[in-house]
């Protein structure tokens, strides 16, 4: 197949929800997205953790991220997703990602349901910063839009071939 195979012609099964999750989990690296009071978009590098099929990101409680997101509860996400070892430093080939919008909430940190998922961000909180932290659940919806995932990694040469759609929630 050459780098420009119409969609028809591939042969690579697009991924499942199972498998965008998978690979959701097994990263930790994102932009988060959210738009200010005034209407200003505005992104930022996270660090987050999920569980039960929603990601949480630990912020300081008085920020400026942590108040521009509980004043609207929207947001888009793009995880980077780490592949190719060698290959990748000598093809030009860029990251595999996911990206998503969902709605997203501040939960305090002295919240008891909080505590465990708090505790499982440990080492991305500082110990002495606890007490001034809170964390962002987003809860992805609709699909996400995926460049590299479930693809061999030659594949993403081509960014047809290596674009998929993935329900966010299996479909029945």
């Amino acid at each position: 197949m050459s780098p420009q195979t119409p969609a028809a012609q591939r042969t690579a099964a697009a991924p499942t929800t199972a498998d965008v999750w998978r690979a959701i989990e097994k990263a930790s690296a994102a932009v988060l997205a959210h738009v200010t009071p005034r209407g200003e978009p505005r992104t930022s590098c996270v660090v987050y953790r999920t569980r039960d099929h929603a990601l949480y990101v630990a912020v300081a409680k008085a920020s400026w991220k942590a108040r521009h997101v509980a004043d609207d509860g929207r947001v888009s996400m793009t995880v980077l997703v780490h592949r190719g070892g060698v290959l990748a430093l000598m093809a030009p080939i860029p990251p595999a990602s996911i990206t998503f919008h969902g709605t997203a909430e501040v939960l305090a940190a002295d919240d008891p349901q909080v505590a465990p998922m708090l505790a499982s961000l440990g080492p991305l909180i500082p110990p002495d910063s606890a007490p001034s932290s809170a964390l962002i659940r987003i809860r992805p919806e609709g699909e996400f839009l995926c460049y590299g995932i479930g693809v061999p990694l030659m594949t993403m040469r081509d960014p047809n071939a290596a674009r998929s759609r993935v329900p966010v929630e299996p479909t029945a």
